[in-house]
């Protein structure tokens, strides 16, 4: 019978040769969740011993993640900027960059906006966020797909959102309705369609439809860039991909925006871009 200990070294040493980053973080969060802990209880029990039935969950889980599942995915939850949010392969997972993306929202926002639309919601994470921090705004998000708009109004009940959160079944060019937004936050497919292929193995997990941005990766984002002026009369904030701020500002431009400005990410490359319309 192994110990937590000798089970979190072992699998280790496992998971770094099957190519996982940060190998020892992935067997905590997931021999705590096999033990229904929190990871940090682990190293008051290193020495418990584990058992069969304990053990047999966590081997499947355990062979998935070496395989190259998202550590995501096999929990079933993300965290983010605080909250714990309901995540599958109907959505894409959000990345650290879209959690600084979302605080930048909060922060350049000292007073609430009225009304906002999240363009692509996925798994409503943007949308969820900015309701919770913002009680008096009306949110409204819209998203191609059916199955994530499911897993959005799934993290909506979880967070108690329901009520003031409302999802739209659409695309880019179908307002959800009449009145013109303040804000819309937009994190669309910004991936070129020839590097899809290249992209990581947990990446290949994620919907494709979340991540193909077409030939340079900018087609979906062009798109709402002209579809958005009658719909907003405010701040359009887009998460790009970090080499598209050139090309995504003088699409801006040439739609008639103003104050367009790029602003890095955690690792220094042109992640945002915010223009006002209106």
């Amino acid at each position: 019978m192994k110990s937590v200990l000798e089970v979190l070294k072992s699998t280790t040493d496992y998971f770094a040769k099957a190519g996982v980053e940060n190998p020892r973080l992935n067997i905590e969060h997931l021999l705590a969740h096999t033990l229904g802990k929190r990871r940090m209880d682990l190293y008051m029990e290193f020495d418990r011993p584990l058992g069969e039935k304990e053990l047999h969950p966590l081997r499947d889980l355990v062979r998935r993640r070496a395989a190259g599942e998202p550590l995501q995915h096999l929990l079933g939850t993300v965290e983010f900027m605080g909250r714990v949010f309901r995540t599958d392969s109907r959505a894409l997972i959000p990345r650290p960059e879209t959690e600084q993306f979302a605080d930048r929202l909060l922060k350049l926002h000292p007073v609430p906006p009225e009304s906002v639309l999240d363009m692509g919601t996925g798994s409503g994470i943007l949308a969820l966020t900015l309701a919770s921090s913002w009680p008096a705004a009306e949110v409204h998000a819209v998203d191609v797909s059916a199955d994530a708009l499911a897993l959005a109004t799934a993290n909506a009940q979880s967070l108690g959102l329901t009520e003031r959160v409302h999802f739209h079944l659409g695309n880019l060019l179908i307002p959800p309705c009449a009145k013109p937004f303040q804000l819309l936050v937009a994190n669309l497919p910004y991936i070129p369609s020839g590097e899809i292929a290249g992209l990581s193995r947990e990446v290949q997990h994620d919907p494709k439809l979340a991540l193909d941005g077409g030939p340079d990766g900018g087609d979906i984002i062009r798109e709402l860039i002209t579809a958005a002026r009658p719909h907003l009369q405010g701040l359009l904030a887009l998460e790009i991909g970090h080499d598209q701020s050139v090309f995504l500002s003088e699409a801006l431009e040439q739609a008639g925006y103003r104050d367009i400005r790029a602003e890095t990410d955690y690792q220094g490359r042109s992640r945002f871009l915010f223009a006002s319309y209106g």
